[in-house]
């Protein structure tokens, strides 16, 4: 029986785990990050019918789109009420949201749709639950708001590990490479800066998995192999996000250095600090926190 992509995928990514890093084993890395990417696209392209089916399928209005994104029962539905007034569904039980709820946040003159998205879970960059239609949402937003429960810091990278899963890229900018197609000659490799994670026998094999034998790459920056492999994929969306830690009234002796730096501490339950996260929204759209906002308001 033929092997199915999420076998591949496996295979391949504990192939990965096996290898050890050093100058040896570079090549062999780069071939086999750059097989995994190719998969997760395939696992990702959207079903028929396309990822808005089923309650997703939300018409963007006002100026710039926020979408909240979190493990289940981390508190984003009392916060889409508490922020816009609109009404979500809210329980103590995990999945109380199971489609796309939107709000609007009038703020400083500017209409801010907020959506409420179901909580994912480990594997939804995979496939497992809702993921695959609650993050392509979440690729077309303005803002990405990361909610994590205050008893829980290991939540942070778990949701890190999901949307990077699906090209999204938070807080960061496009890799400045250049790529010039040809129809013969191979492919040169230059960079205007001395590359220390990345060779042109790395550039060029990771192109050949992608039936690039012809071409000319300008590197402008210090890249690694998975900046380079996103810059070939060129299907990856950049970001910005705010980080919020929910529920602080619930967790005693709350260590903060345990979360992301520069993230906001609230209680939505109990309306604690969310004056400073409608501010925080505001500012990182506009453009004024942060270097990587798009400046739409």
């Amino acid at each position: 029986m033929p092997m199915g992509l999420q076998e591949k995928l496996k295979e391949l990514e504990d192939e990965l785990h096996r290898t050890q890093k050093n100058k040896a084993t570079e090549f062999h890395i780069g071939i086999l990050k750059s097989k995994i990417a190719q998969i997760r696209r395939q696992l990702l392209s959207p079903r028929k019918g396309g990822a808005s089916a089923g309650g997703f399928d939300v018409k963007k209005t006002g100026n710039a789109t926020v979408a909240l994104i979190g493990l289940p029962s981390v508190g984003k539905s009392t916060l889409l009420t508490k922020l816009t007034g609109a009404k979500s569904e809210i329980a103590a039980y995990e999945f109380t949201t199971l489609t796309c709820i939107p709000g609007i946040l009038d703020y400083k003159g500017a209409k801010i749709q907020v959506l409420d998205l179901p909580g994912i879970i480990e594997g939804a960059k995979d496939g497992r639950g809702k993921g695959r239609e609650v993050i392509a949402v979440a690729r077309g937003a303005d803002l990405v708001v990361i909610i994590l429960d205050a008893a829980s810091p290991v939540q942070f990278e778990v949701i890190m590990r999901e949307l990077h899963g699906f090209g999204i890229r938070l807080n960061q900018k496009p890799p400045n490479i250049g790529m010039q197609k040809r129809m013969r000659g191979g492919v040169t490799v230059q960079s205007t800066i001395p590359l220390k994670q990345i060779n042109e026998r790395q550039v060029i094999g990771i192109l050949g998995q992608y039936s690039i034998y012809n071409g000319d790459i300008v590197i402008r920056e210090n890249i690694d192999i998975d900046t380079f492999i996103d810059f070939v994929e060129g299907n990856r969306v950049y970001i910005p996000s705010v980080v919020v830690i929910n529920k602080i009234d619930t967790v005693s002796n709350l260590e903060e250095k345990m979360f992301p730096p520069n993230s906001l501490f609230i209680s939505a339950e109990n309306n604690i600090g969310i004056e400073k996260l409608r501010n925080a929204i505001y500012r990182t759209i506009n453009g004024q926190e942060g270097n990587n906002s798009r400046g739409r308001l």
